[in-house]
């Protein structure tokens, strides 16, 4: 998820803790709890990226690829993580390290704190068609939830507007709400959003802000669960959107054994979805990927209706499905590539291998001409020593390099 979200769920998160904690003797030890809680959840809830310095320790895009998203995104090292963050809050911030060493409420917040956002990020970030591997060194599996678009603006809706009216500054309050206001308008404007997506966000926003008058504090409980209803209802809906990839595919190839399906949903949007399909033909030797859109409910709203900034240029079939690109490759071809220890390192990563004639690219990221973050090209490994400092991550496609 974007590190917006993950801000807010930390900000939401830190201040619920401090609710339900037991107040501290005087206001002033109170209001100083709360800002040590908001501050700890909301570093704990962008913590894991920092993953992204390690970068460096292979050449590019393998550093990327196998290095974000890595063992800062497990629940091992979420652990370590909690205590570090716990040890620089006690040896940077004097003030803190005094009530929490008179406090035993305060202790118990900030290792909730802490051990909640970073959970909250492995979780959120399972969302999305990317993954994580949560349970290395155990399993090195990628787990892939398919459900949420890597921005989301119900989670803006959901956190932001509580926490915006709990400001003292009401013209912060305000220039923070039509700051998103016109941010929702502007992705609807140029595509990226349905207005009806952004009339339901609105009216959200409008009840969450009424809720938040008339009870202090509910809005944030109410959030939550619209924030968790609204994944609720991505992941039934994503289920059934694989179900119709699945049939839709049988009939096209009957030959083929659909492998996979990665799905991304549009933002604030539970009808719309793109798909990659990975299909593997053992007659015709090969493998085949699929990329397209569906709509789940097409009479509500038909493919050709969603937001188009998103959508993949598509032309006939159904109006809630289309295919809009297609590639295959030879089996052998894929297995004699992956006997090369730096292609082989980026199979570690890529779900949906797309073979070109002088690079690969995962398929989940296409766009334009193809060539994106993932992209591997082959001429600048042609010559250089294998790589070091390869995480054990499992190969998520396994199953195309396997008799």
């Amino acid at each position: 998820m974007d590190n917006l979200s993950h801000s807010l769920v930390g900000l939401a998160v830190g201040e619920l803790v401090q609710r339900s904690l037991p107040p501290e003797p005087d206001c002033a030890a109170h209001a100083l709890r709360r800002r040590m809680l908001l501050v700890s959840c909301w570093a704990a809830s962008n913590f894991p990226d920092l993953d992204l310095v390690l970068g460096r320790l292979m050449p590019s895009p393998l550093g990327y690829l196998l290095h974000h998203r890595g063992y800062s995104h497990t629940l091992l090292f979420a652990l370590v993580q909690a205590l570090l963050l716990a040890a620089l809050v006690w040896l940077l911030w004097p003030a803190a390290r005094r009530q929490l060493q008179g406090s035993a409420a305060a202790r118990a917040g900030l290792l909730s704190v802490a051990i909640i956002g970073l959970v909250l990020h492995i979780a959120m970030d399972y969302l999305n068609s990317y993954g994580v591997h949560p349970f290395y060194p155990f399993s090195g599996r990628w787990v892939f939830g398919d459900m949420l678009f890597i921005v989301e603006p119900v989670i803006w809706v959901a956190f932001g507007v509580p926490l915006a009216l709990m400001l003292r500054a009401r013209w912060l309050t305000l220039l923070l709400l039509a700051l998103l206001g016109a941010v929702l308008a502007w992705a609807a404007t140029f595509g990226f959003l349905h207005w009806a997506s952004v009339l339901g966000l609105v009216l959200g926003g409008a009840a969450l802000a009424w809720l938040q008058r008339r009870a202090a504090g509910a809005a944030l409980v109410a959030g939550l669960l619209l924030a968790s209803g609204f994944v609720a209802v991505q992941g039934l809906a994503s289920s059934h959107a694989k179900r119709i990839v699945r049939a839709e595919l049988g009939q096209l190839a009957p030959a083929s054994r659909v492998l996979d399906v990665a799905l991304t949903g549009f933002p604030a949007n539970p009808l719309c979805w793109k798909f990659v399909s990975v299909e593997r033909d053992d007659g015709a030797a090969i493998y085949r990927l699929r990329r397209g859109m569906l709509s789940v409910a097409p009479g509500l709203m038909p493919r050709g209706a969603c937001p188009a900034a998103l959508s993949d240029p598509v032309a006939g079939q159904s109006a809630g499905f289309a295919i809009a690109w297609e590639s295959q490759a030879s089996l052998s071809t894929l297995r004699t590539l992956a006997a090369d220890c730096h292609f082989h390192a980026w199979l570690r990563f890529a779900r949906a291998p797309a073979l070109g004639p002088d690079s690969a690219t995962d398929a989940r990221f296409v766009a334009g001409d193809g060539k994106n973050f993932s992209t591997f090209r082959f001429a600048p490994f042609a010559n250089l020593p294998c790589p070091d400092h390869v995480p054990a991550w499992d190969l998520p496609r396994q199953d195309l390099l396997a008799p």
